[in-house]
């Protein structure tokens, strides 16, 4: 059951994610498309699979544009000490002219962890250490010198520099999947992303079973329950991965359902699939929007031009 507190209506915007191109003069084409085709937002994993690092690749893309922002889907504070990153994304918010999204999350995907010797361990310890981190680097960009102590971080008399354009912060964002990490996102983030459930670190049949519209109903009532008074100030976010742009709706989320083993309406009302002609695409984010309030959309970055005219409808409305 939903509950009775709605989102406010806000505009829409659109994201691309990307992760890798052959040269560079390809990254930057893809670049410039995204930001032709109207999106307002390109976005990169933070993986170590075969992808760019996502920092000099989002900042090349910065420089390559007038007004795409950029930012991580989402940058794993484990990879990173919140000294280091926060440095590295000031730097990028200065740069760019303030064009910086701070994606942050607590670290999934266990075969990372196992290739490069990180330890993985309990999802409890990493969104702890997470929390820590958003703390430092919100020192690392406030004006003077702080100090912190916690479990897992300790800094002492440090003054961040440079400090981002966008002050106190770069909009943070989110994502979760589970009660605890939807809580935090709802009383600190700005940018708040619907995600599926991982807790077996990868994308299943279990994390499948958690994109439902009643699952995410249940996700999203978490967050609308803890944002108390930050009710008007966040954004909802959801990262669109199902994607076929047809003519064929029905035969495309019905191919679909078959290949992941659920039944067509599994695919039909997850807002985490968009299937159909544009002009059924453009109703069923208006409906979404004013079912979850997903008002920021991310799809992939092949679906750039035949997505196109849905930006083109939407966008800012």
């Amino acid at each position: 059951m939903t509950s009775s507190r709605q989102f406010p209506i806000k505009p829409f915007r659109f994201g691309v994610q990307a992760s890798s191109q052959p040269d560079r003069k390809s990254w930057i084409d893809l670049a410039q498309r995204t930001e032709a085709a109207g999106f307002d937002v390109l976005t990169m994993p933070d993986h170590f699979t075969d992808q760019l690092a996502p920092v000099p690749a989002l900042m090349s893309v910065a420089d390559a544009t007038k007004k795409l922002r950029v930012g991580a889907l989402v940058w794993d504070n484990d990879y990173k000490h919140p000294v280091v990153l926060a440095k590295e994304l000031a730097t990028m918010d200065l740069l760019s002219d303030g064009r910086l999204e701070l994606g942050i999350g607590a670290g999934w995907m266990i075969s990372d962890y196992e290739q490069s010797g990180i330890p993985y361990e309990r999802a409890g310890l990493r969104i702890d250490r997470m929390i820590e981190g958003i703390d430092v680097m919100k020192g690392c960009f406030a004006e003077g010198e702080f100090s912190y102590a916690g479990k897992h971080y300790t800094i002492t008399n440090y003054n961040g520099s440079p400090k981002p354009v966008q002050a106190p912060c770069p909009p943070i964002l989110i994502g979760g999947g589970g009660k605890r990490v939807l809580t935090y996102a709802a009383q600190v983030a700005d940018i708040i992303g619907i995600n599926a459930t991982m807790s077996a670190g990868a994308v299943g049949p279990e994390a499948i079973s958690t994109m439902t519209a009643e699952a995410v109903d249940e996700k999203v009532d978490i967050v609308r329950d803890a944002v108390g008074s930050r009710l008007n100030h966040v954004e909802m976010n959801i990262r669109a991965f199902m994607v076929n742009i047809t003519d064929d709706a029905a035969g495309a989320i019905s191919r679909l359902a078959k290949g992941i083993g659920v039944e067509d309406k599994m695919v039909a009302d997850t807002p985490f699939a968009l299937m159909g002609p544009p002009s059924k695409l453009i109703e069923d984010l208006i409906a979404r929007r004013e079912r979850w309030g997903f008002s920021y959309v991310i799809v992939g970055g092949e679906d750039i031009e035949k997505f196109a005219p849905v930006v083109a409808a939407l966008s800012g409305k």
